[in-house]
């Protein structure tokens, strides 16, 4: 693959005297992870964004806008501007990428920043317009992109360059990227639209039909964290606040790793199968090396308890969990950086 004028433009220069001002964006629905050439993750914060209803002006970002979620009133909305792994509200995109981007930099690094952004495998061309503009008019000088499944893939150690093939699972906010890597490129991928917020939207919906519970997203996605199972030998209970939506008045319910797993099927079952249709799309010679190899999970869903185990048992292949699921794509992406005459071919040009 040819190396677009942009990477020449931008890696052309001998290495340590261009790139200090470079900095790679695991832009993601749920978290956004930035890291600084030469410096590793300097920033790791939900992405949330509060912003004045009148003016659009920026009252929080990250931890504290998602502090507000579901609290604010009237004058201030705190959203989640990106949906299953795209933008779905530009300005609010842009408003939050120029506060995280602010916040990333430091005081010697007064040019525009040159960034590297993570995207998922099955994006499309207007999506990723959108995602360029978007950081563009946040700060940054220019833009390149990398699918997330071979970021990830490099962010735990898996040489992408061999032709041996390997399967990484990347379950995210919004996505989960299954996608065989070989020879520096993807061989075989499927890419879903669901993540870690259909998780959370499950457990919503069912406390909501189950016990007349209407619960924020906040509270589903701690509930998610705390208790989310697949397998029934996790036995545990919590209680869980919201709002009895028949009676109209706040009530307690105490649910159980059986109310989880039930909550949990479909979403789950819509997983393994997206992982069964990547194993189906792999060309032979590369199914071979995964029955070796195993297959690796990646993304803030690869943390829920039991998924692993399950895949093994839906594929008879082994799995195993990434030693930093929440951070190897950032990673890889900085190791990309690092190294970008290695690793240019990876770039979507």
């Amino acid at each position: 693959m040819g190396i677009s004028n942009t990477v020449r433009g931008l890696f052309g220069r001998r290495p340590g005297t261009l790139l200090s001002n470079s900095m790679a964006i695991d832009l993601g629905t749920a978290n956004t992870l930035i890291y600084l050439q030469g410096r590793g993750i300097v920033l790791e914060q939900p992405s949330v964004v509060a912003l004045e209803r009148e003016t659009n002006a920026v009252v929080a970002v990250g931890s504290e806008a998602k502090s507000m979620l579901g609290r604010t009133g009237v004058s201030m909305q705190a959203i989640r501007p990106l949906k299953d792994g795209v933008i779905t509200n530009a300005t609010a995109t842009m408003a939050m990428l120029r506060e995280f981007l602010g916040m990333a930099r430091t005081r010697k690094l007064s040019m525009r920043p040159r960034v590297l952004v993570c995207v998922p495998s099955g994006i499309t061309e207007v999506e990723i317009s959108a995602v360029k503009t978007a950081l563009e008019r946040a700060g940054a000088r220019e833009v390149l992109l990398v699918p997330e499944p071979l970021a990830a893939a490099i962010g735990v150690g898996i040489p992408v360059e061999g032709a041996a093939g390997n399967m990484v699972v990347d379950i995210g906010g919004g996505t989960t990227e299954v996608a065989v890597i070989s020879l520096s490129s993807i061989a075989a991928n499927n890419s879903i639209r669901i993540g870690g917020d259909e998780i959370d939207e499950a457990i919503s919906a069912y406390l909501k039909k189950q016990y007349s519970l209407l619960v924020g997203e906040r509270t589903a996605e701690t509930v998610k964290i705390r208790m989310g199972t697949v397998l029934e030998e996790d036995e545990e209970e919590c209680e869980v606040n919201g709002l009895d939506f028949v009676n109209g008045i706040p009530e307690t319910y105490v649910i159980n790793s059986s109310d989880i797993r039930q909550a949990l099927r479909e979403v789950v079952a819509t997983i393994v199968e997206a992982v069964r249709h990547g194993l189906e799309k792999t060309p032979p010679e590369l199914a071979s090396d995964i029955v070796d190899r195993g297959i690796v999970l990646t993304g803030g869903g690869a943390l829920l308890r039991g998924l692993d185990r399950l895949l093994m048992s839906e594929t008879g292949l082994p799995i195993r969990i990434a030693d930093n699921p929440l951070s190897c794509t950032v990673l890889g992406a900085g190791i990309i950086l690092e190294d970008i005459y290695r690793y240019r071919s990876l770039l979507i040009q």
